[in-house]
């Protein structure tokens, strides 16, 4: 197609490009390392597109502001790293509350506090789950490539339009600083989603109303519709209620819209799983390392394959579960000192050895120490393989 573009760029850049190709036309957000390339991009983008593009005080702003452009009616974004994505909880938790579609991206770095500010990690994934308070659904994708970033970010808008919610793109300083050449695809070639808007006369119209379903319809403010927004519980006519059935509905109707898609949400690659005895549960740039570990270990005649997923929250209890049932065990490299490999456990349930291999030094997981912990006894963990060759060790991220 004529209008594909090839491009060699960071992935902060593909993030704002696939918000561009989705639709995205409104940025607010604050400068934070590592992720301040994605606003940058987006504010020389967007004023040349009729976007609108505002840097805010701080992040809390930056959250609430997306929050009220989608509710004007504009596909919506915000960019930060873990001390901002941590003042953003407040504004996540009423997006969460009000449904309202946003996407937030979280180029994750070491931490607690300002940690490391330049160095990468893994270590905001459960925060991206449950860092709001109360019962609430999420969506978490994780990208592992630059072309991914792209991908991810027009599939996060979707998935936020269509389930009317946020949605949290998380991947690491690593994807977010590297470049890598990709077809940017022609305009209409992947599907870009709208929100479902009402049909029915303003004066008529309920912002909560389940007669359509769990997920209503969304006006946008300034077409004529008048209706009420609050963090509050609140009834199908957007207005607070105390009554306590409205309310238990009302949260179970926030999970339901979720747990009743997650066929539609889950995306999972599978790697020479179908013999696989040993797998690997590996997300983001930490895949990058399991999928060259995997060939390697395939040289060496050790049956490893890799289960990666996209989509981290709603977690993929199915995939791990089929995979739980025909391997000896399953590796989680995780940058960070465990985090989602509770989560494999759960899933598990002692059906297969589950072993983490954690790194919180800000370097990245080697393919030679999750060879290691494979071919160690009783798998392990170990710092490098002696077979593994230092100039092995120096390509394998970049084969990977």
């Amino acid at each position: 197609m004529i209008d594909r573009k090839m491009k060699f760029m960071q992935g902060n850049e593909a993030c704002a490009e696939g918000a561009l190709y989705a639709g995205c036309m409104f940025y607010a957000g604050y400068p934070i390392t590592p992720s301040t390339e994605v606003m940058e991009h987006a504010g020389v983008k967007l004023p040349r597109l009729g976007g609108s593009f505002i840097q805010m005080e701080d992040e809390i702003a930056g959250i609430c502001a997306i929050v009220g452009a989608s509710l004007g009616g504009l596909k919506s974004m915000t960019a930060t790293s873990g001390p901002g994505f941590s003042l953003m909880q407040e504004g996540l938790g009423f997006a969460c509350m009000a449904e309202v579609p946003c996407v937030i991206v979280n180029v994750m770095r070491s931490g607690p506090s300002t940690g490391f500010p330049t160095g990468p990690s893994q270590s905001d994934v459960m925060q991206a789950k449950w860092g709001t308070h109360g019962d609430h659904p999420a969506i978490v994708l994780t990208p592992a490539s630059v072309e991914e970033v792209f991908h991810e970010t027009v599939r996060a808008f979707n998935l936020s339009e269509r389930y009317r919610m946020p949605v949290i793109l998380l991947y690491d300083e690593i994807i977010g600083h590297m470049r890598e050449a990709f077809t940017i695809p022609a305009p209409g070639e992947v599907e870009v989603i709208d929100r479902q808007k009402p049909d029915c006369p303003p004066g008529e119209y309920k912002p909560y109303d389940t007669q359509y379903g769990d997920i209503a319809p969304l006006a946008a403010y300034g077409e004529g519709h008048r209706f009420h927004v609050t963090g509050l519980y609140h009834g199908a006519d957007g207005f607070p209620t105390n009554n306590t059935r409205q309310i238990e509905e009302a949260g179970i109707r926030l999970l339901r819209k979720i747990d009743d898609n997650k066929e539609r949400i889950w995306k999972n690659e599978e790697y020479y799983l179908d013999d696989a005895e040993i797998g690997i549960f590996a997300y983001g740039v930490s895949a990058r390392s399991a999928k060259f570990a995997v060939r390697e270990l395939r040289k060496k005649g050790i049956k490893a394959g890799l289960l990666r997923p996209l989509t981290i929250w709603p977690f993929p209890d199915k995939a791990v579960d089929e995979l739980a049932q025909r391997v000896e065990a399953i590796i989680v490299p995780e940058m960070n000192l465990g985090q989602i490999v509770y989560e494999v456990e759960r899933v598990v349930r002692g059906r297969c050895e589950v072993k983490g291999i954690f790194r919180g030094d800000t370097e990245p997981i080697r393919p030679a120490q999750i060879m290691e912990c494979v071919t160690g006894n009783g798998f392990k963990p170990a710092a490098v393989d002696s077979e593994m060759t230092e100039s092995m060790i120096e390509r394998d991220m970049i084969d990977g």
